[in-house]
């Protein structure tokens, strides 16, 4: 993706997973359960079914659509020498021992997988795997952890510009992921010079805004790594337009991880707990059967229960995922408080006062708004609903990230712009001096910024 000057600069004023949560984060992460943490290595966590089936709506889309142009699925070793990982030398996890023997030669775990790729060029490949990056600072579920389950490509081309096409239709994909997924915006653009992966000729990237503390955090990027990697191990192919000549290859490496679920909590999570999307939501309604008093005789209750599973099983033909709480011992407002904190985008409330009117009564989890619904009408409006629920929860985060994008030019105003949680559009010059003039007026604004700022070359106008 080419950059003007006439470009923008989207700043934002956090380092790259220097995220800080607040209080009430702090309470979703560890309240609402997506993720536990084991209680014996601290940074590794428990992904809990919640967070897995989030993690395997995107692994299936991604998929579909990365093959769909080609690219083919591989695993690729845990453990990699010392050799090419330099760059991670702070990260990385060594195997010193194998049983009660000590290794003539330390291994390490794979922080990433660059370095075992080999022999078969060209090559479009890409990985599930989980990667170990020890980190040093303090850890947050999905956001800072020393292990995470990560999609990783790695591919290979014959021409530059093969290589080149490819990484704006990663980019792209990644974009969708957070926005028709999620529902979270993000803008795509180019990090600088002093950002991009290093080795690599330019890297791109999708990039969040968290309007709760004001802060950036890098999504995913796609890495156009041009010859640098091939040259470094002198691995070429043969050119298939000249015989007997060898040539090196045009590499991009492309990378998403579980940060993403930490990002999509942060931006629609509230006091009440997690707040879910549809389109990756595990459960997306739940059927609560109300008015179960000891008035109410066994017949008319087993026929109130037989109705409740009844209306889950005609939305389950609907393709809507539904469940029914049966739960024992709890009230009806304990259960509708638990499954707000769980996040689940639309709550059914079915009770003998429905039955006698031929209704549902509903509750959205994003707005609170409730209304019923005709049982005749109930898998067709209920499926209606939560697209809707979806394409409101996207537009209140667009419409919050837009309200914080400040356009400015003098550059007095950056630091104020972004103490007070904005992100702003500069004029860049594309090299490594503006960058450090900006990191100049940051060290020289007592008290305001204490973070560094992130900077990405965004498209003009977004």
């Amino acid at each position: 993706m080419d950059v003007s000057a006439e470009q923008a600069q989207t700043q934002q004023p956090q380092a790259d997973v220097e995220v800080q949560t607040s209080a009430t984060e702090q309470q979703i992460f560890s309240k609402s359960a997506p993720k536990k943490a084991t209680g014996e290595i601290a940074g590794f966590f428990i992904l809990r079914p919640a967070a897995m089936y989030i993690w395997d709506v995107i692994r299936k889309w991604f998929s579909g659509h990365i093959e769909a142009i080609g690219v083919e699925e591989t695993s690729f070793p845990m453990f990699l020498s010392s050799k090419s990982l330099e760059g991670f030398a702070p990260e990385l996890a060594w195997v010193t021992k194998a049983g009660e023997k000590d290794l003539d030669v330390a291994v390490a775990i794979r922080p990433t997988s660059e370095a075992v790729i080999h022999r078969d060029l060209p090559f479009r490949l890409n990985q599930w795997k989980s990667v170990v990056r020890w980190e040093t600072k303090q850890t947050t579920p999905f956001l800072r952890t020393r292990e995470f389950l990560w999609q990783e490509g790695h591919t290979a081309h014959l021409t530059e510009t093969l290589a080149g096409e490819e990484v704006p239709q990663i980019l792209e994909l990644y974009a969708g992921i957070y926005e028709e997924l999620l529902a979270v915006p993000v803008v795509s653009g180019r990090k600088t010079e002093n950002e991009k992966f290093a080795g690599g000729y330019y890297t791109t990237t999708v990039e969040d805004y968290i309007p709760s503390n004001g802060r950036g955090i890098q999504g995913a990027t796609p890495h156009y790594q041009g010859m640098n990697f091939y040259k470094m191990f002198d691995i070429t192919v043969e050119n298939p337009s000249k015989k007997g000549e060898h040539i090196h290859v045009w590499q991009n490496s492309l990378g998403l991880s579980t940060r993403v679920i930490g990002v999509m909590i942060m931006i629609h999570g509230d006091d009440k707990g997690l707040g879910l999307p549809p389109r990756i939501a595990k459960i997306q309604a739940v059927i609560i059967p109300v008015g179960l008093t000891a008035k109410l005789g066994p017949e008319s209750r087993k026929k109130l229960e037989d109705k409740s599973e009844e209306i889950r099983n005609a939305h389950k033909k609907a393709g809507v995922s539904a469940d029914v709480d049966f739960r024992s011992g709890f009230t009806p407002a304990w259960k509708f408080n638990d499954w707000e904190l769980r996040g689940v985008p639309l709550r059914l409330e079915f009770g003998p006062k429905d039955a006698e009117r031929e209704v549902v009564s509903y509750a959205r989890r994003d707005t609170g708004e409730k209304d019923t619904i005709s049982l005749t009408n109930l898998t067709t409006e209920v499926p209606k609903l939560l697209e809707t629920i979806q394409t409101d929860l996207y537009s209140k985060a667009e419409r919050s990230f837009r309200e914080r994008r400040l356009q400015i030019s003098e550059s007095d105003k950056i630091v104020p712009a972004l103490d007070s949680k904005n992100v702003v559009l500069i004029p860049f010059c594309l090299d490594g001096k503006c960058e450090e003039r900006i990191k100049e007026l940051r060290l020289h604004a007592p008290g305001l910024c204490e973070q560094p700022a992130r900077m990405t070359c965004a498209r003009h106008g977004t």
